[in-house]
């Protein structure tokens, strides 16, 4: 179907009753805002339905840190406004691509190199309004930090991936830019920056990213612990004097470590290039203190330990999801670069009971007739 290109308003009646006919038949609707991120989750299936004309900023108060708008606005868009009155998103959403939008950030729910100190995406959601799967526009949260009495709905539909409902609005929680930043690196195998990062973590220090990964591209192959600091000035310069006199490092310029770490969100790192056509990238949530997991594939490591990333190829499934499972965490297949080969089931980590029955009777309320994203999250929903 073609993109919808009148106003919002009147794109919002079109949209509602497409999903009213939908419904009505039983037509699988595929949600697309920017298709950044077209690639994640189960295989898209169903009729598109465009929602890039939803756009634009509705409200902000950069003195109440809070910013509503439509879901189709362009999260560059947003970033940009932000910026002006030198605000952020603290949850680095990654972009993949010119494209993406606040509907997708939130559908999607990844978040970036700060997810582990700054927090996720859900945490900076404060209220969305959306369209149920029999056309009622419905309204979750509101505009303030505690809005909620019970049920967090708003919050539910962060990394849902638009199997309960269409976004329409979003209020995003927002915050300054931290006055003060820097990047040390440090030369040190992965367990030795596993260590290293767990007895920092339990310092008083302006911790707020880190990336452990081995530098292919340089001759002697150095395996290299990138740490950003964030926060006032005093404490990100005492910070930096701490930790270098404790291991010894280098401080990068802010003008090179700033692309580094936006190529490290968007993943267009060396790492992220496919080293052979036949491997999958899959992403590995687990505590941070997990150990060194003894895989035969290389790893880039993010958020203090709790994310890694690797290639493999797909049948490595049951193999990363063991490990996964005995270090307390999951395994994602993340980008499927043979779709033949991996098939359209299993990029998640199957859901065990109750939460299978939790998650079918949540899709049975908000979506009847079943028409958002099916089968996007889990094969069943």
């Amino acid at each position: 179907m073609d993109p919808i290109t009148v106003s919002p308003a009147a794109a919002l009646r079109q949209i509602t009753e497409r999903i009213l006919a939908a419904a009505a038949d039983r037509t699988p609707l595929r949600l697309r805002g920017g298709g950044t991120k077209d690639f994640y989750g189960e295989v898209p299936q169903g009729e598109l339905l465009d929602l890039t004309a939803l756009s634009g900023i509705t409200s902000y108060e950069p003195t109440e840190l809070v910013v509503t708008m439509r879901a189709g606005t362009p999260l560059a868009e947003l970033e940009a406004t932000l910026a002006e009155k030198g605000q952020c998103l603290p949850f680095e959403p990654p972009h993949f691509g010119a494209g993406a939008t606040v509907g997708g950030m939130v559908a999607a729910g990844l978040s970036g190199p700060a997810r582990a100190s700054a927090g996720a995406v859900r945490d900076f959601v404060l209220g969305v309004q959306l369209i149920n799967g029999k056309g009622e526009l419905l309204t979750f949260g509101g505009q303030v930090m505690k809005n909620v009495a019970g049920y967090d709905v708003s919050r539910l539909m962060v990394g849902a991936m638009g199997t309960l409902g269409l976004l329409t609005d979003i209020s995003l929680k927002v915050l300054p830019v931290a006055p003060a930043e820097a990047t040390l690196v440090f030369e040190l195998d992965q367990a030795s920056a596993l260590a290293q990062l767990h007895r920092w973590g339990g310092q008083p220090l302006p911790l707020n990213a880190s990336c452990w990964v081995r530098d292919d591209t340089a001759p002697a192959r150095p395996e290299l612990l990138f740490v950003r600091l964030r926060g006032a000035v005093a404490a990100v310069e005492s910070a930096c004097r701490k930790m270098t006199e404790e291991v010894p490092g280098t401080r990068l310029d802010n003008a090179q470590a700033g692309p580094d770490w936006a190529a490290c969100h968007n993943q267009t790192l060396p790492f992220f290039k496919p080293p052979a056509p036949d491997l999958c990238l899959w992403r590995l949530s687990l505590p941070q203190t997990a150990p060194v997991l003894d895989l035969p594939f290389a790893q880039l490591i993010e958020w203090h330990g709790g994310q890694r990333w690797l290639w493999a190829p797909p049948e490595a499934q049951a193999q990363l999801r063991q490990a996964a499972a005995d270090a307390g965490g999951s395994a994602t297949l993340f980008i499927a670069t043979h779709e033949d080969k991996t098939g359209a089931r299993g990029r998640f980590n199957p859901l065990k009971p109750p939460l299978d029955r939790i998650h079918q009777r949540l899709k049975a309320e908000f979506d009847p007739a079943g028409i958002f994203n099916p089968g996007r999250l889990y094969p069943a929903l």
